[in-house]
């Protein structure tokens, strides 16, 4: 499946988006955004922790947030001829790295400043 259409996509974003947000929300921290990049950096002025190895990841999501839902953002066909399986597969490495990130935060086996 992956590869085939834009849905492993667009839940892999949705997936680190949620991530990120739960992870301000058990700081308290209202999480006013949608870009992953832009929740994660607002996580490490809160928290002091450095989050610089993510963003990377954070970018590569961010970048597929509206081409993978709208047709009208691609300049010819549709989202799912313009998504391949390399590029579903290195979105996915991306929110696993992250979804790992705020696992490690929200299970308590690391804490802020560590």
């Amino acid at each position: 499946m992956i590869g085939e259409d834009t849905t492993p996509l667009a839940f892999t974003l949705i997936a680190a988006e949620m991530a990120v947000k739960a992870l301000l929300i058990s700081r308290n921290e209202p999480p006013w955004s949608h870009g992953v990049r832009a929740l994660l950096e607002r996580y490490s002025e809160i928290s002091g922790e450095d989050v610089s190895l993510l963003l990377p990841h954070a970018r590569e999501l961010d970048r597929h947030y509206i081409p993978s839902r709208y047709p009208n953002a691609h300049p010819y066909g549709t989202p799912h001829e313009a998504y391949d399986k390399p590029t579903s597969i290195k979105a996915i490495g991306s929110a696993e790295l992250i979804l790992g990130y705020v696992e490690d935060r929200l299970d308590g086996s690391q804490e802020a400043g560590e």
